[in-house]
Parts: structure tokens; sequence; C-alpha cells
């Protein structure tokens, strides 16, 4: 389960696709040269590859442990999570003014992929703190960010989101968690807390000696539904006049989750106010926590995504090592009867080519989502109204492919990917907790139909497909693919919300393996002229060209399928029948 990191790849798609050197044209970024990107690109893979890859196994195989409210991660965990911080590798787009290095959002994330593709589980540690920080910078007072902020971006404290209740999963509005103003005494203007909340990732563990917890809670007399909810932060233990955590608050967690994969993080059990008082502080205007809480989970939602290329990733070379070594039988119709690799038969090729086709597609798509939201924090409202509409294809359509290519590569170990040992089954596992959590994949693509379909009335939608179409002409199968992207879209702009919902997947999924092929189009293009002027490695750039091909022959051709149910309307689901 060895893992290379594709630093080749990622500097080649940073380059044409995230265009992150015209970032670096703006004073904000101006620190974000090229040799910095490569500094960058490089040594985070060698720190993956070297320190969070070999406990992969280790987290999946030796769970952290619960007792009596504490939670203790596997052994080696707490000296990687210790050398991460004190390289300060989870700073990188973190503001200055709080001891951040600054630099874009697109190459935080490309550190989350490199230490999430070794590894999957311990990444989503940093991914939940990254979100409070933006949760901080937008909504917090200032008194909060400087407090909290630089212990959080130096990673020394780790924050989480708190939304999901027992009986408040995607109806967040249903959430029961109360917060009661305190009005005397040394602890007026906060709020005590009280409920419960469940699948907090890295809610209790033992990395850092404090955590941060974002918790949605109701005020009282606050209306029912999401306008009455307010979001406060709830540290683990609160101040002490030193500046020290070392004053209980009544966080405690109950259990930990035992889960089908990603194993390496701590799915908590959180209970708030059940033995002794527990003191938060309101972040932002009171009964304003949906919209603070939408910029930490949109930070989420396309590290979510970048999941997805991390297990294909992982996935596609362990699957490609095992193939060019597993011998088996001699090539159908060959005279030759000698035995053979099995990544020379056909079929297993086929399998191999769609595995990265798919994993070099999700990579575009996330790094481009993420360059968008950069280029928007810059002041270009177009790219601003660009990456809302790419949040839920980023999400949805990159852990998709997440768990097609882990299951493919299942499929070419043959028997032996059943089997836990090879690792192989370990990536299936973690990979499809991916489409569920940080709103469920279904629940993105109504956010496609129900939100960003609307933008501009329908402009932010529409400038994205004239854009594919428009690079695509020479490519009649793209081409084609895009305008049945504006065919639904302009279906969907008539279509009754039941009708626009029962397409609403559909949809997605065309609009997303269009904007991929285009975004694998342009790189195609840059490959071709890199041969043609003698630069770069052409191996790299020929396996770039050769993944683009079959993309654009055998996936983009087969997403048209999906039109039909993209327009079939709600009367084609009718009423699930009951169970005899």
């Amino acid at each position: 389960m060895t893992y290379t990191p594709p630093t080749t790849e990622q500097l080649f798609v940073l380059n044409h696709i995230a265009n992150v050197s015209a970032m670096a044209d703006h004073e904000r970024f101006a620190d974000a040269t090229p040799d910095m990107v490569e500094a960058i690109v490089t040594g985070i893979g060698e720190f993956a590859a070297d320190v969070y890859a070999p406990l992969n196994r280790v987290g999946d195989v030796h769970n952290p442990q619960w007792n009596n409210g504490k939670v203790t991660m596997p052994a080696g965990f707490k000296e990687a999570y210790a050398q991460f911080v004190e390289a300060g590798w989870g700073s990188i787009d973190g503001p200055t003014e709080y001891g951040g290095q600054g630099l874009p959002f697109t190459l935080a994330g490309v550190v989350t992929e490199a230490l999430g593709t070794a590894n999957m589980g311990f990444t989503l540690c940093p991914i939940l703190s990254a979100g409070a920080i933006h949760a901080l910078m937008a909504y917090g007072s200032e008194e909060q960010r400087q407090t909290y902020l630089p212990k959080i971006v130096s990673g020394e404290w780790n924050g989480t989101m708190n939304l999901t209740e027992p009986s408040a999963g995607s109806d967040v509005g249903a959430l029961r968690s109360t917060a009661e103003k305190v009005t005397e005494g040394p602890n007026a203007g906060l709020y005590k807390i009280k409920g419960q909340k469940i699948f907090i990732t890295f809610g209790e563990h033992d990395l850092t000696d404090n955590i941060i917890h974002l918790v949605l809670a109701r005020t009282p007399d606050a209306p029912e539904g999401t306008r009455g909810i307010s979001l406060f932060l709830v540290p683990k233990y609160r101040l002490d006049a030193d500046g020290k955590p070392t004053i209980s608050n009544g966080v405690h967690c109950a259990s930990i989750e035992h889960k089908m994969g990603i194993h390496s993080s701590p799915t908590a059990v959180m209970v708030y106010g059940e033995d002794e008082d527990c003191l938060g502080e309101l972040i932002g205007a009171e009964m304003g926590g949906i919209r603070a809480m939408f910029v930490m989970m949109n930070n989420a939602r396309l590290m979510v995504g970048c999941q997805g290329v991390q297990i294909a990733e992982r996935a596609l070379q362990q699957a490609q090592r095992y193939a060019a070594e597993r011998v088996q039988s001699s090539l159908a119709g060959s005279a030759d009867r000698t035995p053979v690799t099995i990544d020379h038969h056909p079929d297993v090729r086929r399998m191999l080519w769609r595995m990265r086709s798919q994993t070099e597609a999700a990579r575009a798509l996330i790094y481009y989502a993420t360059a968008q939201t950069d280029f928007g924090h810059l002041g270009d409202e177009d790219a601003a109204a660009r990456a809302e509409v790419l949040i839920p294809l980023a999400k949805a359509h990159a852990t998709d492919i997440g768990c097609e290519v882990a299951s493919l590569g299942i499929q070419v170990h043959g028997g032996m990917g059943f089997i836990e040992e090879t690792g192989a089954a370990q990536h299936y596992r973690d990979a499809r907790i991916a489409p569920i959590y940080e709103g469920t994949n279904g629940i993105q693509a109504a956010d496609l139909v129900g939100r960003k379909l609307g933008l501009a009335g329908g402009a932010a939608v529409r400038s994205l497909i004239d854009d594919i179409a428009r690079d695509a002409k020479d490519h009649p199968a793209l081409a084609h693919l895009a305008e049945s992207c504006r065919h639904v879209t302009d279906y969907m702009m008539g279509a009754s919300t039941p009708d626009r919902l029962a397409g609403s997947y559909p949809y997605l999924t065309m609009l997303s393996t269009a904007t991929c092929g285009w975004l694998l189009l342009k790189q195609r293009r840059a490959a071709q002229a890199e041969l043609a002027a003698g630069t770069g490695d052409s191996a790299f750039l020929n396996a770039k060209i050769g993944s683009t091909n079959f993309y654009l022959d055998q996936i983009v051709p087969a997403a048209e399928g999906h039109y039909a149910a993209a327009v079939a309307g709600d009367a084609a689901l009718p009423a699930i029948p009951a169970i005899a």
C-alpha cells in the first residue's frame, strides 16, 4: 500500500486549469510564485508519503479507542500530527494576521489532497479546522479571532462542525439543542449550551490540548426551522487567566461510532451541558447561524469532493501496480500461450484507463472549483458565481468518482481485492462515506436545481455551458453533451419543483461530466502544445492525452444516457409499493 505523490500531474493541473500563476499577479497572493507553488506541491507529497501513508493501514486496523469520555488515537498518530503542525502545513491559506501564510485556498486543497491520499481518515481533522477558520473570519468578532484563530490556524487546536442530532439529520431546522444567555455574573454575555450532537468528526481525540466546537443551537423564543438557529463557539476547555485551556467546559464525548470505513477518524457523539454548565460564545448575529455555517459547509463540501480525488488516486495506484505484477493467462487470440501480467488483457486495460481518466477528471473539477473560489475572493464576481455553481458538482460528482474508482480497483484485483489484507477493500470502505456527509449527493443535486440554477436568472449555469460549448466545437461528443445540458437547463427553468428534483441527479451528472470533459480537453491541448515544443515529460504528456481521449470518447458519450431521466419529471417516480 505504497503511495507515490502525483506531483507532475498536480502541477500540470494547477498551471493549466487552476491558472495559479494569475493569482500571483494580485498583491494578496503575490507569494504564490512558481517556485513557491512547486516547493509546496513537492514538499507536501514527500511529507504525506513519508509520515501519513505508513499510518493508513495502522489506523484502519487499530481504531481510535474511547474510554470514559476520552479518545486515544492509534500509535504514531500524535507524533505525525505534531510534525504536521510544526511544518506549518495547516496554515497554507490561513490569514496572515493570525499566523497563516495567506496563500491561495487552491494550494491548501493540494495539501489536503496529498495528505488524504496518504491517509484519508486522519486528514479529516484539519479539513474541519479550515472550515472553522473561514467561519470565524466571516462572522466572528475580533476578540474571538484574536483568541482562537492563531491556535486553529497553526493546528495546535482543531475545529469541529456540530449540526446533526439524533432527530435532525439533513433537516437541520429540526434540531433541539438550546442556548440560554447568561445575564449576570462573570460569565454574563455567554450562553449556556445544552444538547446532543452526533457524527462529529474528530469531536474528541488526544492530538491537541483543546478542541473548538462550532455548535448550532436555538435561543429561547427563536422561531422554528432554520430561521431560528444560531451558531456558537464552544471550546472543550475554557481559557484561564494565562490563556491556557485548563477549565472544564461541560463538553463530553459519550461514545464514538463503529464505522464501515475512515477508521482513523473518530466520529463522536457529543453531549453539551449535561453534568456541568457548558458555555459558548455567539458567532455573528443571533439567529444568523445558518448563514455563518454555510461558509464552513461550502469549504467542507469542496474538501469532501477532494476526498473523491484522494481515494481514487490511491485505488488507481494500487490497482495499476497489482495489474503490472499479477501474471494470469495468455492473451486471447494470441499464438503465444505464455502467461502475461493482467494489465495486458483488454478488459483490465479498460478498467485501468477508466480509473485513470475519472481520477484526472475529478482532480480537474476540484482544482477548477477551488481556483474560482480564490478568484472570487480577489474580486472577480463572475468567478464567484462560477464557484457557487461548481460546489455541488465538485462535492457530488467527485465523490461518485471516488466510489467508482475504488470499486474498479477491487475488480482489477479479482478475488484478492475482496481480501482485507491486500488493502483494496479499505479504499472502497473509506470512499463510501464521501457521497453521504456534508450534505448527501442528492442534496447537492437539489441545491443545483433549487438554488444554483436560479443564480442571476439562470445566467450562472448557462455561462458555464456556453464556455464548454465554445471550446468543444472540434469535439462532437462533448459539444453534443453541452447542448443536451442546455436543453435540460431550459426544461429545469420552467419545471415545477417536484419535476426539477426528480431529474436533479441525472442533470448534475450530465453537467459534471461535460465540465470535466471540457477541463480535460484544455489539458490535452496543453499537452499537445508541450510535446510539439519539446518541453515537459513526454511520457506524462502522452499519458495525459491517452486518458483525455478515453474520457472524451467513452465517458462523455455515455453521459447522454442521463437525458431521459433528467426530463422525465416527477410522474416517472410514483410512490414506492409497500413491502408485502
